[in-house]
């Protein structure tokens, strides 16, 4: 099953269960490309703890990323709008790329399961 993306009209995959597992399993399927930096961060803050506090944390930085690769058109306009905004020289300009590109990292990790 895949949706529409809104921004470029293409299929992106949807969104997998909330678990760490069903999540890496979605990013070794379609956004490979994290799969090294998600299980380094993984081993490195969750897989040896006793303390599961830092789950969650890990899940919403990890569901954001999948969420904004997953759609291959909407994550090049936000690498896009970050890069133009480091090489803009008017600072009003500049940080209304990086706000615009934040806005749409945060609605990309708002994202359910399914969709």
């Amino acid at each position: 099953m895949t949706t529409a993306s809104l921004n470029s009209g293409s299929s992106v995959p949807p969104m997998p269960e909330r678990t760490p597992k069903a999540l890496r399993a979605a990013i070794a399927q379609h956004a490979p490309q994290l799969l090294v930096d998600f299980d380094r961060h993984w081993r490195r803050d969750i897989a040896d703890a006793y303390d599961l506090a830092p789950v969650p944390a890990f899940m919403a930085r990890w569901w954001g990323e999948y969420a904004l690769c997953r759609d291959s058109a909407l994550e090049a306009h936000v690498h896009r709008l970050e890069d133009d905004a480091a090489q803009e020289p008017d600072y009003i300009r500049a940080k209304a790329m990086i706000e615009e590109a934040g806005r749409i990292r945060r609605a990309a990790a708002k994202a359910e399961p399914g969709q």
